[in-house]
C-alpha cells in the first residue's frame, strides 16, 4: 500500500500534565489560564538556586497498577497514561490483534523523550554507591533506555509496523508526530500512536539548567515565573508529563466510523547549525522549517489562524520564533493568534511537542486559542512581530476551514513545525 499522498487525521488524544491527569482537564486549565507551577517541596530543593517546577497534577500510579509502575521509569509511566487515554479516545477497546479494529502489522508507535530515563539512571547509581552492586534493580536497563516509553506503548497497543524514538531535545515530541505522519502518508502504517514524554524534575537536571542560566529563578512567584514575551522573562520553568495523539489514514478512519478531530497536514524540519544551546537570533533556521512545511504540503498561509508557539520564556528564543513567523508569512501573520501555553504548563522538554500538539488540535476542534498568561509588560519586539493572545482565551473563526501550527525547537538547533487543519 505504497503512497505519498495519503491524508492523515487525528482520531484520539491523551495527556497527563501539570494542569490535569487527562486531555480534558488539561484543556480546561489551558483555556482558563491556570498555572501548574509550584514550589518544590522535596528536601533536596532547599539548596537549589531554582526551587520551582511544574509537576504532573495526577500521579501516574493512580492510573497504572503499582506492580507495573515499579518496572517503568517515570517518563514511560507518563507515556503509557497518555497513550491509554488516546487509544480509548480513538475508539479502540482492545490491543491490535486481540479485537481492535486495526491490523497489528499496520500499526506503529513513535514516542519521543529528550532525556529518557534520567531519574532511573541517577537513582540506581545512588543505590549502587550506597547499598552495593547486588541492590541495583535488574529492571534498570529497560527502564532507563530512551526508547522505553515508545517500546512500552508499542507493547500496550500491539504495534508491529515500527516502534521509534526520535531524540532531538525539546523538539523530540513534535518530531515523533512528524515521523508518524510520514509513516502513514508513505504507506508503512494505517494507524500510529505518537507523542512525547519527559520526567526530569530531579536535583541534577535542575542544578544543571540553573547553572546554565536557562531557568527562571523567580522562586517567590511560582505561578508568575513562566512569562513568555514579557520584558521581565528570565528563563523557562521545568515541567513534566506526556501528550499522545492517535494518527490514522483518513480512509482507515472512515471505514471504522471514527470521530476525527483534525487533519494532520504535515511537518517542516530544519537545523540552525548555529550553536549547541543558543538559538540563531534572527530565526533563520525556524524560517527554513516553515518554508519546508509550505513546500511539502498544500497548506495555504491564509488558512493559518493560530500558532502554539515554542516560546519557553527565554529572552532570545521567544523573539527569534516571532521574527521567523513574520519573515515567512508577512502580512498573513497579522491574523495568526499566537499562544504560549508553556506559560501555564512549564517546559516539558521532549514532552512539549506532544502536549502542545494536543492543545493545538483541541484549539482547532473547539475553535478557541488559549491565552498566554503572565504577560504584564509585553516586549515591544514581540508586539511588533505577532498578535499574542494575552489575558484570556480568544475565539477563532467559526466558519470555514482553518489551520494551526505547533512549533518546537531544541538544543542542538533542531527545528520542527507541525500543521493541523479542521476537516
Amino acid at each position: 500500500m505504497s503512497s505519498t499522498n495519503r491524508t492523515v487525521v487525528v482520531t484520539g488524544i491523551g495527556a497527563t500534565t501539570p494542569l490535569g491527569g487527562d486531555a480534558a482537564s488539561t484543556w480546561e486549565g489551558l483555556v482558563a489560564g491556570r498555572s501548574g507551577v509550584k514550589p518544590l517541596e522535596q528536601e533536596w530543593a532547599a539548596e537549589q538556586a531554582v526551587r520551582i517546577a511544574a509537576p504532573v497534577a495526577v500521579e501516574p500510579t493512580e492510573v497504572i497498577p503499582r506492580p507495573q509502575a515499579r518496572r517503568l521509569d517515570r517518563s514511560a509511566q507518563f507515556a503509557l497514561v497518555a497513550a491509554k487515554e488516546a487509544w480509548a479516545d480513538a475508539g479502540f477497546e482492545a490491543k491490535a490483534g486481540e479485537g481492535a479494529d486495526v491490523d497489528p502489522d499496520r500499526l506503529g508507535a513513535v514516542i519521543a523523550s529528550g532525556i529518557g530515563g534520567v531519574t532511573t539512571l541517577l537513582d540506581q547509581y545512588d543505590v549502587l554507591k550506597e547499598k552495593g552492586v547486588r541492590r541495583v534493580s535488574p529492571h534498570t536497563v529497560p527502564m532507563l533506555m530512551p526508547n522505553s516509553p515508545s517500546a512500552n506503548v508499542g507493547l500496550f497497543v500491539g504495534a508491529r509496523a515500527g516502534v521509534h524514538t526520535p531524540v532531538s531535545a525539546c523538539a523530540s515530541g513534535a518530531e515523533a508526530i512528524g515521523y508518524a505522519i510520514e509513516m502513514i502518508r508513505t504507506g508503512r502504517a494505517d494507524v500510529v500512536v505518537a507523542g512525547g514524554t519527559e520526567a526530569a524534575i530531579h536535583p541534577l537536571p535542575i542544578a544543571a539548567f540553573g547553572n546554565m542560566m536557562a531557568m527562571s529563578k523567580n522562586n517567590d512567584d511560582p505561578q508568575g515565573a513562566s512569562r513568555p514575551y514579557d520584558v521581565a522573562r528570565d528563563g523557562f520553568v521545568l515541567g513534566e508529563g506526556a501528550g499522545v495523539i492517535v494518527l490514522e489514514s483518513a480512509e482507515h478512519a472512515a471505514k471504522r466510523g471514527a470521530r476525527v478531530y483534525a487533519e494532520a497536514v504535515g511537518q517542516g524540519i530544519s537545523a540552525d547549525s548555529h550553536d549547541i544551546v543558543q538559538p540563531e537570533p534572527e530565526g533563520r533556521g525556524i524560517s527554513h522549517a516553515l518554508q519546508n512545511l509550505l513546500e511539502r504540503t498544500d497548506l495555504d498561509p491564509a488558512e493559518i489562524v493560530h500558532v502554539n508557539a515554542h516560546a519557553t520564556s527565554t529572552p532570545a528564543g521567544d523573539i527569534a520564533e516571532l521574527k521567523a513567523l513574520r519573515k515567512v508569512f508577512g502580512d498573513d501573520a497579522d491574523h495568526m493568534a499566537v499562544s504560549a501555553t508553556k506559560s501555564m504548563t512549564g517546559h516539558l522538554l521532549g514532552g512539549a511537542g506532544g502536549v502542545e500538539s494536543v492543545a493545538t488540535v483541541l484549539a482547532l476542534y473547539h475553535r478557541v486559542a488559549p491565552p498566554t498568561i503572565n504577560v504584564e509588560n509585553i516586549d515591544p519586539e514581540a508586539e511588533a512581530h505577532a498578535d499574542v493572545v494575552r489575558g484570556e482565551a480568544r475565539k477563532l473563526p467559526v466558519e470555514g476551514r482553518i489551520a494551526a501550527l505547533n512549533d518546537s525547537f531544541g538544543f542542538g538547533g533542531h527545528n520542527v513545525v507541525l500543521a493541523f487543519r479542521t476537516v
